[in-house]
């Protein structure tokens, strides 16, 4: 008998040794079995031979049950199993970044204690199961950066503790759910942009007010008008409305008053203010307005011209109309007479060159109309000569005398002007940029141009801070970015042969830090600027390779100042640059000198050859150039063959030949090939920011919260 009960012992225990793993381990298992690939081997130590799985990579327990997965950017591929509802008390789930694909099982909602569902950059597809509404609990739903589609199921008004809602980049349709501001009274984010919802707002979306930061229902194809009620909001919320389909005037109540018009941009159909585009309603009797209403029958006909004291006048004729016309234009014409016998009788000063001495050039004479008072023109001009140097900014504790005493080296020149590394006498170091001589009549123009931009105050820009103005001089002072340009940096500097090429976490680090920049100057600065000429050579690098955006309004300024910004003076003494020195300089440490080359066109957007008047979307097509750049390590313009094309259609012509990446990226980033995804990411960024319609450009704001979604590592 000894025998067998030792045999029955021995299989009972070998049984227990099988089978120690529990259920919640089994589940997880089904989920190790649909990864297809799992690069960093981040599922490695999931095995049957643990008696639970709260030791696991990604995996947290509590009282030796799973509360939480957690695997986020791991490079996994494979689908979503159903397992994962089964863990009766999981309550967050968070496969960010990964590549998943498939749909989103409906199982999965059997975990009805879940809180947290981040599912955001992966490749998930399909509609979202309408057994979400299972989910009491739920606080946060991040399902952005994947290919959903269909639309969204009403159940999700169950989701009454739902915190964050994040859809945005997906293909969801069909109008948002009925309900959808009346039962989730607890919403905090809102982001439903770049989708195809359709309808009109729901109107009680103004009872949200919990929500903070911004609502973006952007990139849509929202109908109908904007519900009053989304004044009801709290004011601090920025409301994104652009590029949708919504008609009718903007309600100026609450929330929706004192935005500018970037928030309702896109929407062709909407009018009223902050738009420019007046209502047709506010011509009538009952809509205030500046222009007095006119009735159908105005100016009144047959009208008695005698009619005295009656009250009524009558209108001018035809032919009255034609004399007061034909009477401006003999006067304009007298005018101008004046005016060219006037200057034909001008006194010629003399111009001085850049040693101090005078000499004659008929093209630069100074001109004084001899038909006014001598003392009249020339008072604005003596005023002017009084200016000092005008700070701002508090920190500024130098004058004009230790400036002009200094010594400066030759950064650059360009056409707008040469730029100085100036360094006072107790070892400060700043950038100093000449505009030249001439347009001593535009002082108050200047002044307010400059103090605008002078105000501006982000770390990732360039500050102004002090300028100085004279009929022969004007100085813009700027704090010294010590590392260079941009452009050297992926380039390296003219005559250069070997320079220390940027890693990917760098170059990622730069593409954030810029992104930042133009976000606060089109959102954040006070009249919402348009940058116009980014490019490498105006992003400036500091210590710790820390973007700066230069030139910021720097042609404007050029252009009001006037003058002959190349002209050299002999009121700030200049050291010769050592031999070599002047060519690296202009490349590498010059705060704000264009590039002089033809290569610089690469970097403007299509449009800009037919519109005049820059606009925000011109800075994003430069900014999408600028990242294709840092990763191809190519010029704007790239040579193929014989021709030459921009680096913007050379890369769909990659694309449209499925060429590998290898063959698109930088050669030195032969060596981040770890970071593949990353740069993918990156890539489809660039090509959305370069692409040809400026409406289906994302917005800065946009293109700078998918990068932040990456990893980035310091060296």
């Amino acid at each position: 008998m000894f025998p067998l009960v030792l045999l029955v012992y021995l299989l009972c225990n070998s049984i227990v040794l099988v089978t120690s793993l529990n259920g919640e381990g089994y589940a997880l298992l089904s989920f190790k079995q649909s990864i297809r690939e799992d690069p960093d081997g981040s599922l490695s130590n999931w095995n049957y031979s643990d008696y639970n799985p709260c030791s696991w990579h990604g995996i947290t327990c509590k009282e030796q049950r799973v509360v939480s997965v957690s695997i986020p950017k791991k490079r996994l591929y494979g689908s979503l199993p159903s397992s994962l509802g089964s863990l009766s008390e999981l309550r967050h789930v968070n496969l960010r970044n990964n590549k998943f694909f498939g749909s989103l099982p409906a199982e999965l909602f059997g975990a009805q204690g879940l809180q947290s569902l981040v599912l955001y950059g992966n490749s998930l597809s399909g509609s979202v199961p309408n057994e979400i509404g299972k989910l009491k609990y739920l606080q946060t739903l991040d399902l952005s950066l994947n290919f959903f589609n269909g639309s969204l199921p009403t159940t999700i008004t169950q989701c009454r503790r739902l915190r964050t809602l994040v859809l945005s980049q997906n293909n969801f349709s069909s109008p948002l759910p009925n309900g959808f501001g009346g039962n989730l009274l607890s919403l905090e984010k809102l982001d439903v942009s770049f989708n195809k919802f359709n309808g009109s707002i729901p109107s009680d979306m103004g009872n949200l007010s919990s929500l903070q930061g911004t609502v973006d229902l952007s990139h849509n194809l929202f109908t109908g008008s904007i519900p009053a009620s989304l004044g009801n909001l709290p004011e601090k919320v920025y409301i994104d409305l652009t590029y949708n389909n919504l008609s009718g005037p903007i309600p100026q109540n609450g929330a929706l008053m004192n935005r500018g018009p970037t928030a309702f941009i896109g929407n062709p159909g909407l009018c009223g203010p902050p738009l420019k585009s007046p209502c047709s309603s506010d011509t009538g009797p009952s809509s205030p307005s500046s222009f007095p209403f006119l009735p159908d029958n105005y100016p009144p006909q047959n009208v008695d011209a005698n009619a005295g004291n009656s009250g009524k006048t009558k209108g001018l004729s035809k032919s009255a109309v034609i004399e007061i016309v034909v009477s401006d234009i003999i006067g304009i014409f007298l005018l101008g007479l004046l005016f060219s016998y006037c200057y034909s009788r001008v006194g010629c000063g003399k111009a001085k060159d850049e040693n101090g001495h005078g000499f004659e050039k008929e093209g630069r004479r100074r001109k004084q109309c001899l038909c006014f008072r001598k003392d009249e023109s020339e008072t604005l001009s003596e005023n002017v000569e009084q200016h000092d140097l005008v700070p701002l900014d508090t920190q500024v504790a130098f004058d004009l005398d230790e400036l002009l005493k200094a010594s400066a080296f030759v950064l650059g020149k360009s056409g707008i002007g040469i730029v100085y590394k100036v360094v006072l006498e107790d070892g400060i170091t700043l950038a100093v940029r000449r505009l030249g001589e001439g347009g001593s009549q535009r002082f108050k123009e200047f002044q307010t141009e400059v103090e605008a931009v002078g105000k501006l105050r982000h770390p990732n820009i360039v500050t102004l801070r002090a300028y100085y103005w004279s009929v022969d001089e004007k100085l813009l002072i700027y704090e010294y970015i010590p590392n260079g340009s941009l452009a050297a940096a992926i380039h390296g500097k003219p005559g250069v042969v070997s320079f220390t090429q940027l890693s990917w976490s760098v170059r990622l680090k730069i593409m954030k830090g810029i992104a930042r920049g133009l976000v606060y100057l089109h959102e954040f600065s006070p009249k919402k600027y348009v940058h116009g000429d980014l490019k490498p050579n105006n992003i400036l690098l500091g210590n710790n390779m820390e973007p700066y955006i230069s030139d910021f309004g720097l042609g404007r300024l050029a252009n009001i100042a006037g003058g002959s910004p190349t002209l050299q003076s002999n009121r700030m003494t200049v050291e010769k640059p050592q031999e070599g020195q002047e060519k690296s300089a202009s490349s590498a440490e010059v705060p704000a000198v264009s590039s002089s080359t033809n290569l610089g066109n690469g970097y403007q957007a299509p449009e800009a050859m037919k519109v005049v008047k820059p606009s925000q979307k011109w800075d994003i097509y430069s900014y999408g150039v600028i990242l294709l750049e840092m990763i191809t390590g190519r010029l704007p313009i790239v040579q193929v063959g014989n021709s030459e094309m921009d680096l913007v259609q050379w890369i769909h012509l990659c694309v449209e030949e499925k060429k590998p990446l290898s063959d698109v990226l930088d050669p030195y980033l032969a060596e981040d090939a770890d970071k593949e995804e990353e740069i993918i990411a990156v890539l489809k960024i660039a090509m959305a920011c370069t692409h040809g319609n400026p409406e289906r450009r994302p917005t800065m704001r946009h293109a700078s919260d998918a990068l932040d979604r990456l990893t980035i590592t310091s060296d």
